[in-house]
């Protein structure tokens, strides 16, 4: 029978990844790597979820997986937006820039 790896594992990833995301929005102030960073973040949760799903031998953490799929998709979405329109005004992509764009 094959090992399986312990749940241990998967939360040290997890919490690396997370920490990695963490630190790229913080430090970083171009939009792309942001948002990168955002969805490093899910992905970090995602697997949380996906682990202590597994260990305790319950759905729950899948269905939570899913619904939080669905919230980056739209992050994904909104974010490309407004990327969109702060390229049309300016030519940088810089988070501080999204001052010029209030009303």
């Amino acid at each position: 029978m094959i090992d399986q790896i312990p749940l241990s594992h998967y939360l040290l990833l997890s919490a690396i990844l997370f920490t990695i995301g963490a630190g790229g929005v913080l430090i970083r102030r171009n939009t792309l790597i942001i948002l990168m960073c955002v969805e490093m973040m899910m992905n970090a949760v995602n697997l949380t979820f996906i682990a202590f799903s597994r260990y305790l031998d319950s759905a729950t953490g899948q269905i939570f997986v899913f619904m939080i799929m669905a919230v980056a998709a739209v992050e994904v979405a909104v974010g490309l937006a407004l990327l969109v329109e702060l390229n049309r005004h300016k030519d940088a992509v810089d988070i501080n820039e999204f001052n010029s764009l209030k009303g």
